[in-house]
């Protein structure tokens, strides 16, 4: 075994999964940017304070951050997520709004790791700052539903709840928190802790000891102001007006405690129920003020990479581009012609791959074949001298032919075309 491998949680992602990954990010990209939103780039560490905003009750702040003081004696963290850091940058640069922002990158969180779950995990999400409008909201979740189609999933589903105004949220919380305390003997140990920091948490909850008292739990629709309930009745007829179909789930909570309003969650069919979320989000139009700023409504969703890609799989979709070259140079000359070919070739747009260390030609060819390549280009000794190549297919009928090396890059051009 070696002595160093990668700390639990983590892993290496190599080749053709990272080709995948590339192409996940691009495909997001192609989707989101077609929207008017722009990529930003925040930084991976972040002073403790921005993600604290997150919520003290949360697992994610008091259990699973990354948080050390570094050596200027600042107390950071790797950053958790990245709505919180979105809208620090909002604070700081205060862009025009609306500000339509994605992103895409690892984040860190120490928990248990499990199938679709690291401590070092990837996401694509988007972020609107500055818009209070439930127009808005459809038109976000319109996105992702229109991403998960893109790479091809069927069998990603939509479930929606509204958590109201912050009054809504206060009544509705000091509700649960004397539903459950009726009952406490009911609820599972860990329950029972989380009732003391945040009664939200406890829908959370997939342990069976829980389920009953769960579901016999008041709704947070019971608490409802008009404008709040006006807001989700409008979500909901612009997702059925544009064809986005969606289940309506009063547990719904998500894990972090800025959200407000809307929430939602895309669910994978071919997942465990108690592990099937592959992204979601919502509003959270005070954490922007939390954070230092002016009163600024925001709305996003980040999904996560791993558990998508695995949804891809059970389904047998979006799977990894091919990574093959062009043309493969076989050099029985020495290996100077070969570099002389593949430059040349790479300068003119193509793909090209060669064997090193002036291996035989049965060998060059196999690793030719491997590469994937379209066409293999030989020189040996004959060729060097009359300054010809020849050009042999190795996926397809078309006849092996000699050409000079003057017209080598132009006839391959052609024949790919």
């Amino acid at each position: 075994m070696p002595e160093f491998q990668t700390s639990p949680g983590m892993r290496d992602i190599l080749p053709p999964d990272s080709a995948r990954w590339r192409h996940f990010v691009s495909v997001f990209a192609e989707v989101v940017e077609a929207s008017g939103y722009g990529q930003i780039i925040p930084p991976l560490l972040e002073d403790i304070g921005v993600f604290a905003r997150i919520g003290d009750a949360t697992d994610v702040v008091s259990k699973e951050m990354y948080d050390f003081v570094d050596k200027g004696d600042r107390h950071v963290a790797l950053r958790p997520e990245q709505t919180a850091s979105v809208c620090r940058a909002f604070v700081q640069h205060r862009p025009t709004v609306p500000w339509k922002t994605w992103y895409a990158g690892p984040n860190f969180r120490y928990e248990r790791p499990q199938r679709g779950r690291y401590r070092q995990f990837d996401q694509v999400g988007i972020e609107v700052l500055g818009v209070d409008d439930p127009h808005l909201d459809a038109e976000v979740i319109a996105l992702g539903s229109e991403f998960f189609d893109r790479l091809g999933l069927r069998q990603v589903s939509l479930v929606l709840n509204s958590l109201g105004e912050p009054d809504d949220r206060s009544r509705y919380v000091d509700a649960l928190r004397a539903h459950f305390e009726a009952d406490l003997d009911a609820l599972s140990d860990a329950s029972r802790e989380t009732l003391t920091r945040n009664p939200l948490r406890v829908l959370d909850s997939k342990r069976p000891q829980d389920a009953p008292l769960i579901e016999a739990a008041p709704r947070i629709a019971e608490y409802y102001s008009d404008e709040a309930a006006a807001h989700f009745d409008t979500v909901q007829r612009d997702l059925r007006a544009i064809g986005v179909p969606f289940v309506l789930d009063p547990m719904l909570v998500r894990g972090l405690d800025y959200y407000r309003r809307t929430t939602f969650e895309f669910q994978a069919g071919t997942l465990e129920s108690a592990q099937n979320a592959v992204g979601g989000g919502g509003r959270y139009d005070g954490l922007v003020e939390d954070l230092g700023g002016p009163p600024t409504p925001g709305i996003g969703f980040a999904l996560g990479v791993d558990r998508t890609l695995l949804a891809c799989d059970d389904e047998g979709v979006f799977a990894a581009p091919a990574a093959n070259v062009d043309v493969f140079v076989v050099d029985t000359t020495g290996g100077a012609a070969a570099l002389a070919v593949t430059t040349e070739m790479r300068r003119a747009g193509l793909a090209a791959d060669r064997a090193f260390e002036n291996r035989s030609m049965k060998s060059q060819m196999k690793a030719a074949d491997r590469s994937g390549a379209a066409f293999a280009v030989i020189i040996g000794s004959t060729e060097l001298d009359a300054s010809t190549a020849v050009i042999r297919p190795l996926r397809s009928d078309i006849e092996q032919t000699t050409v000079d090396r003057a017209d080598l890059v132009a006839t391959i051009q052609k024949v790919l075309s």
